[in-house]
């Protein structure tokens, strides 16, 4: 060996000698103990829960399992909630934490991939990574993740760093410091209670929350394919629709429900199926449906909308094939489809994301597949950033009762209940009447109609996961089979005034028709509806005719074309109306030209952004909203040509899509102009000329 590797060597070994973890292990541990404090090392886990979740999950350098902090706790506050508290140590100097530009654990690479570098060389770094199993897989929403590091200083001298974090599903698993510490005391009696005070006053912010949910919803569109590609793959005789009810009973089955910290119903997880199979001598897809039912009683589900719910489940749930125990694996299909949904979704759909998940999920499993009635039913998801649009254009606030006529996977739905709740956050003071008004919301103040039942089992869960507001959602026609109540037993009308679409475009005056009923059915309110161009430009120009004798329209906008990349390149427009007002010849439309939307869009499979904020995209929406509202005085973003205000006539129905006029007529400006440009231009060759002349001695 030379010289040269012989140092490396022993730099290397130096290097390794250098950690001190064990010393640091001891010394915490000595502190609980002195504490009083009950914990559990390595292979140990508080309870069963903990452990699977552990055990499950993507170990510090991927793979599964593997997954053992250097000390576990369940601790209680004072109101009786338990508190799992994961502690990770290490013994070198620096080795605390690794925090991305924005602060945050930095435990995710670009592309939304975990970054296990980072987890498994950073105390910290690796305690979130196994509170986010615990948010995986269980039920406990409020983790407490705990570094530890230190090193031995000339002296012999040990000198420690200690930082706390809390990792919520609030805070979507991203985690969020509540302090460093000298020593463990805070989670001692006396001390624990405020010390979880403290964490529950941390808050994101909008802006860091927005950044970590654009994250989360990357890794959904990766996870998604990576389920739907497996299912596809590895398990033969499940059709599109199975797929679908498969998704939709793993998701509610092992949600389970929660009244503050009290379990009202008990998750179902992998191991528990396999137990309860063993016991109770049931098959897995009968488990499963019980479950379920006993999800909606918790949920207070009304009796007609759980049977139709159940008993659409119940169709692929009790199948026979998947249900049949083979020999070789000793587990069904069905079992093996439960544990892949839980495992690639669980993170996403526990941490209560506040976005279409569902509709993620439709784009994913239609658009690879194929859906059968696509030709014939054109069905296309709104992305979350246009449904938030529409919404707002359609002023909803707290007291707006919403419908959709062709509601999808209810992504509409959900973006106009987020508003709602918004508005009803923002100005009820009293905590009592926020949330009764908030029950109200998701209980009597939406209501979705959706046709295809695959589809309708998705607005059902997507609302479900939303907070339950699937109450009035409705499987039935809703041109031809709607009166307007809210369905399923309660037979008053819905009183609505506020109405958003994106309508199947292959319907009568490419979905027009949709408007044209909603608007009978309502005496008052806004509408917002995105929908090719060609029904405001002659393709639907009687029915539009028809919507104008008792509604008027007020603004006009044109999307950008490639709005819905990967799905479809139609023309799209958003129509605004105000319903119950006759439009009048003299009425002021706003036409705004909003092609530019600030946002660049691809649609490559691999690529881990297809949406880039490229320039000014959210503060561009919201100045279309305020346009539309208050007029031109709110423009800044768009250009002075895409905004123009003119006027329709009502007996055409073909002229709703106009753009700013172009003025030919040239200005004494012009004219100036052009003479100073002949002049410049005349001097210029003269000057040529000249030094030309005098090149050649002339």
């Amino acid at each position: 060996m030379t010289t040269s590797a012989k140092v490396k060597a022993a730099q290397k070994s130096s290097s390794k000698r250098q950690s001190i973890e064990p010393a640091i292990a001891d010394l915490a541990n000595s502190w609980l103990r002195s504490y009083g404090l009950g914990y559990c090392l390595e292979q140990e886990s508080p309870n069963a829960n903990i452990r699977e979740a552990l055990s499950k999950y993507e170990s510090k350098g991927g793979g599964v399992g593997g997954n053992r902090p250097d000390a576990q706790l369940l601790l209680k506050d004072k109101d009786g909630h338990f508190y799992p508290v994961l502690i990770e140590y290490k013994g070198l100097k620096g080795k605390l934490e690794k925090l991305n530009a924005d602060g945050q654990v930095d435990n995710q690479k670009a592309d939304s991939s975990p970054n296990f570098k980072h987890i498994k060389d950073f105390a910290v770094n690796g305690a979130v990574h196994y509170a986010n199993a615990l948010l995986h897989y269980t039920n406990h929403s409020h983790i407490i993740a705990i570094g530890m590091t230190g090193y031995k200083d000339a002296q012999d001298k040990i000198h420690h760093d200690i930082s706390a974090y809390y990792v919520a599903r609030s805070n979507l698993g991203v985690g969020q410091k509540i302090g460093q510490f000298e020593d463990l005391s805070f989670l001692a009696d006396g001390h624990f209670d405020d010390f979880i005070e403290q964490a529950k006053q941390l808050d994101l912010g909008q802006e860091q929350l927005f950044k970590a949910r654009e994250q989360k919803e990357r890794a959904i569109d990766a996870s998604l394919v990576k389920l739907n590609n497996d299912i596809y793959r590895d398990e033969k005789g499940l059709g599109e629709n199975e797929r679908v009810y498969l998704v939709a009973a793993t998701i509610i089955a092992n949600l389970g429900v929660k009244d503050d910290d009290q379990e009202l119903v008990e998750p179902l997880t992998v191991t528990q199926l396999d137990q309860l199979r063993v016991r109770d001598q049931k098959t897995d897809g009968q488990i499963i449906l019980e479950r379920i039912e006993q999800f909606l009683d918790a949920k207070a589900v009304p009796t007609a909308k759980k049977e139709l719910i159940t008993r659409t489940l119940a169709n692929t749930l009790l199948n026979d094939n998947i249900n049949k125990i083979h020999d070789r694996e000793g587990q069904s299909q069905l079992r093996r489809v439960f544990e892949k949904i839980i495992d690639d979704l669980g993170i996403y759909y526990k941490i209560g994301l506040t976005t279409d998940f569902t509709g993620k999920l439709f784009n994913e499993m239609y658009g690879w597949l194929g859906f059968a009635q696509d030709k014939l039913n054109d069905v296309v998801l709104t992305p979350s950033y246009v449904a938030t649009l529409l919404a707002k254009l359609a002023r909803v606030h707290k007291d707006s009762y919403v419908w959709d006529f062709a509601t999808g996977s209810a992504g509409l739905l959900v973006a106009a209940m987020n508003e709602m709740l918004a508005d009803a956050k923002a100005t009820i003071g009293s905590p009592q009447l926020l949330k009764q008004k908030e029950l109200s919301i998701k209980a009597n103040q939406l209501l979705g109609l959706e046709i295809l039942s695959s589809v309708y089992m998705l607005a059902i869960l997507n609302m479900i996961l939303m907070g339950d507001g699937s109450s009035n959602l409705l499987n039935v026609d809703s041109v031809n089979n709607f009166a307007g109540e809210y369905g399923l037993g309660k037979m008053d009308k819905f009183p609505a005034d506020a109405f958003i679409l994106n309508p199947p475009y292959s319907a009568e005056g490419n979905g027009m028709i949709f408007v044209e009923k909603a608007f009978s059915l309502m005496n008052k309110g806004y509408a917002s509806v995105i929908i090719q161009g060609s029904a405001g430009s002659g393709k639907a120009k009687e029915i539009n005719r028809r919507i104008l004798q008792n509604n008027s329209l007020i603004a006009s906008i044109k999307m950008p074309v490639d709005i819905f990349v990967g799905k479809s390149s139609v023309q799209t427009y958003i129509y605004v109306f105000k319903v119950g007002e006759a439009h009048h010849s003299d009425n002021t439309v706003k036409f705004i030209d909003f092609s530019n939307d600030g946002y660049t869009r691809t649609a490559r499979k691999k690529a881990s952004v297809n949406l880039r904020d490229t320039n000014n995209a959210k503060v561009r929406y919201q100045e279309v909203v305020e346009l539309v509202r208050f007029g031109a005085k709110k423009r800044h973003y768009i250009g002075e040509q895409d905004y123009y205000e003119g006027t329709i006539d009502p007996l055409s129905g073909s002229d709703w899509n106009q753009s700013a006029p172009i003025d030919t007529k040239p200005t004494l400006a012009d004219f100036q102009k052009t003479i100073s440009d002949y002049l410049a231009w005349e001097v210029s060759n003269l000057l040529k000329q000249r030094g030309e002349d005098d090149a050649l001695g002339k």
